[in-house]
């Protein structure tokens, strides 16, 4: 009898576009043993979640499986009816899908989406399903279970969401879980919740688990096999401890250099074309290090205070509207940002990190408090003695397809700002300066033309960087502006801004819940909980000596790369 519960054969995937067709996954094979966890990694575009879908036979219109076998207990899933893979789909194998708000229904409680999924699969009766969907909260630690059964999605928070998609995907006990990307954009310690969650139900229920992602730090954490895909194919697999002590293959020691490491303190990180070329055939010569600036010989002039600044929200309610209480996302916060230099700003979703960024930019009105820029206090100045403020400080949105136009080409989206801040004499000059600074960000001017769906998660993130760099600023508030990225093109944007800021002398306010990535790209970090600074202290200080017990939970939280089998 087989150990395997799933076993995929020379499967491909194609999709037909007007370009042609695109062969998004080429004739792989792989096992899922019985109770073991898989870790299927790659960059995005790689086919790893094209694989999950061919699995859960949820290929659509223009994608077509055409060759293959998948066998679910040796039986092949490509020969199933679609009756019968209903059956199977979401009681035998289920899935985590990587954006929980857009999978779960929104008009829907999430009783009704639970209690849905146990009436179909498990033939209960309401009564039955709404007691099952409440053990099912409570085992994925969802706080007050009794009441928040009957709330609508939008009322939890991201790492909620997610708890609620696992309830919802082990409702029926299956003997296969796949989880794509469920950890991406979420928080380091909601990450290391979810990741302990999952650990923990596999371990009382014996089901596999298909584990998808992009980062092998996370994958090490919990992975019996890895297996490396890059453009449709698997260019390594091995155990855990094989891959992350000697990988063989150049994509795969991209991968594992290109994250940021707490122990080390590069200039530079290491990115994928670092280890290989467009061809696939290994780099052996090291890539060039950069020329830094000591932060001794930098300007010592403050370009940026912050003192005792508040932001608060009002709560109204009852039959006059009159407010009941205040949420105090920024509450009392006070700080400095030398010329040149990099504040990173760290702190779990809440925390108040986003609300104080977009409040020193006046897109949020503050409650109290002083914003002083360049020697000026912005705080309360009107909106025609503020343009002029506004050229110099820009920001970069976390999520950069929200941020872009989708219906203004690249060309005019990176015009606009010049045009409202009259830089350049027409258009024509305005789009030459346009293409010099999509070069500068290493974007191809040729496709000034094309619009923001058009471009790669990674590229559009450029696009944003050149858009904010168009006025030509001296200070920029990146807000989690890599959080969603590859750990590849994070590498790219991180090693950008820092070359950018050498270049332009700029100044950055560096946003991000992940610690790693705060301390390589910053000089200065302070760390917020509940809308206040807890610490503030040199990037190497917080790492060496962090003071404060919630500094010490975002460490803790940070996938430390090692390969389960040899944690003791």
């Amino acid at each position: 009898m087989s150990t395997n519960i799933i076993e995929v054969r020379n499967l491909a995937v194609e999709f037909k576009t007007e370009e042609g067709v695109i062969k998004a996954v080429k004739g792989i094979s792989f096992n899922i043993p019985k109770g073991k966890t898989v870790g299927l990694v790659g960059e995005s575009g790689s086919g790893k979640s094209i694989t999950s879908l061919a699995i859960m036979q949820l290929i659509g219109h223009p994608g077509k499986i055409t060759q293959g076998e998948i066998l679910f207990e040796g039986q092949d899933l490509l020969k199933t009816s679609e009756k019968k893979m209903r059956s199977i789909r979401g009681a035998r194998i289920s899935m985590i899908f990587q954006e929980p708000m857009t999978s779960l229904n929104p008009v829907l409680t999430v009783a009704d989406q639970i209690t849905e999924t146990l009436m179909l699969h498990q033939g209960l009766t309401k009564p039955q399903a709404l007691e099952k969907a409440l053990d099912l909260l409570k085992q994925v630690g969802i706080p007050s279970p009794e009441e928040r059964l009957y709330f609508y999605p939008h009322k939890f928070s991201g790492g909620q969401r997610q708890r609620i998609m696992i309830a919802m995907a082990i409702a029926c006990n299956p003997e296969v879980l796949i989880c794509d990307e469920p950890t991406t954009a979420l928080d380091v310690t909601i990450q290391k919740q979810i990741l302990d969650l999952l650990a923990e139900i596999q371990q009382r229920t014996g089901m596999s688990l298909l584990f998808i992602t992009h980062d092998l730090g996370v994958v090490a954490d919990i992975a019996d096999e890895v297996i490396v895909m890059n453009k449709g194919e698997i260019v390594e697999r091995g155990g855990s401890k094989e891959i992350f002590e000697n990988p063989k293959h150049p994509y795969t020691k991209g991968l594992l250099a290109c994250r940021p490491s707490l122990e080390e303190n590069p200039d530079r990180l290491p990115v994928l074309s670092d280890f290989m070329t467009a061809e696939g055939e290994e780099i052996t010569t090291p890539a060039p290090a950069r020329v830094v600036t000591p932060v001794a010989a930098r300007e010592d002039k403050v370009l940026l205070e912050v003192k005792d600044l508040q932001t608060h929200f009002p709560h109204t309610g009852g039959l006059l509207g009159r407010v009941q209480s205040w949420t105090k996302a920024v509450d009392g916060v006070s700080f400095q940002v030398k010329k040149g230099r990099t504040l990173g700003l760290v702190g779990e979703s809440g925390c108040g990190k986003t609300t104080l960024g977009r409040t020193i930019m006046r897109l949020i009105e503050p409650t109290g408090g002083q914003i002083i820029y360049d020697g000026q206090d912005i705080t309360a100045m009107d909106a025609r003695h503020l343009m002029p403020v506004r050229k110099k400080m820009q920001i970069i949105f976390q999520d950069p397809y929200a941020s872009l136009n989708p219906r203004m080409t690249i060309g005019t989206i990176l015009m606009e700002p010049m045009q409202i801040h009259h830089i350049g004499d027409n258009n024509k000059q305005r789009r030459e300066i346009a293409a010099e600074m999509l070069k500068k960000v290493g974007m191809n001017p040729s496709m000034m033309n094309r619009y923001p769906h058009e471009f790669s998660g990674g590229q559009r993130q450029r696009i944003s960087i050149a858009r904010a760099l168009m006025v030509r600023p001296d200070f920029i508030v990146c807000d989690e502006s890599v959080s969603a990225l590859d750990v590849s093109i994070q590498a790219q944007i991180l090693n950008l801004l820092l070359d950018l800021q050498d270049e332009m002398n700029l100044t950055y306010i560096f946003i991000s819940h992940d610690l790693s990535v705060v301390k390589f790209i910053s000089d200065e970090v302070a760390v917020m909980f509940g809308g206040k600074i807890v610490e503030h202290n040199t990037a190497q200080s917080i790492y060496e000596n962090p003071q404060h017990d919630y500094t010490k939970k975002l460490l803790g939280a940070i996938p430390k790369g090692i390969p389960k089998e040899l944690v003791l």
